[in-house]
């Protein structure tokens, strides 16, 4: 039975996972469209302005930022991935899941508002997520090693 446990955690956890990667490649996409009028002069404005120049720079930035903390989430997913049924597999999802909606609400309001402590505020939702993933990850390596003896 505990290999379908595991099997469950690891179909469960790569949706998430999964759901991250669609929104990075989302905003690829977007990125190349707001560079567009600037790199092959698609989309210019009749005066010749890009008029996706002002929202670009965000674009780019909130692109860099998936390639930093969310790292952080995936190793986790992996780990609990591999951990199977030493965790509670249901806060697992939901604290993945979490990570995932902060990530779209913080890719939304820093490409669309310019409110750093808005866009701070959302992060915290995302930030706290992958801490509680870790937080489950240390409580079973930890909690489980003492259990069988190791501690």
């Amino acid at each position: 039975m505990p290999p379908v446990v595991a099997l469950r955690l690891l179909e469960d956890l790569i949706l998430p996972m999964a759901a991250h990667v669609a929104l990075s490649t989302v905003l690829y996409a977007l990125l190349t469209v707001a560079r567009a009028p600037a790199v092959w002069g698609w989309g210019r404005a009749p005066d010749g302005r890009n008029p996706w120049a002002a929202v670009e720079p965000r674009i780019s930035a909130n692109l860099s930022n998936q390639f930093e903390w969310p790292l952080f989430f995936h190793i986790a997913c992996l780990l609990l991935m591999v951990m199977g049924n030493a965790v509670d597999g249901r806060a697992a999802v939901g604290l993945a899941w979490v990570f995932v909606a902060g990530r779209v609400l913080h890719s939304a309001v820093q490409i669309a508002l310019p409110n750093l402590r808005l866009r701070g505020l959302v992060f915290t939702i995302n930030f706290v997520a992958v801490l509680g993933l870790w937080a489950m990850l240390l409580l079973a390596v930890v909690g489980g090693s003492r259990g069988a003896g190791g501690g």
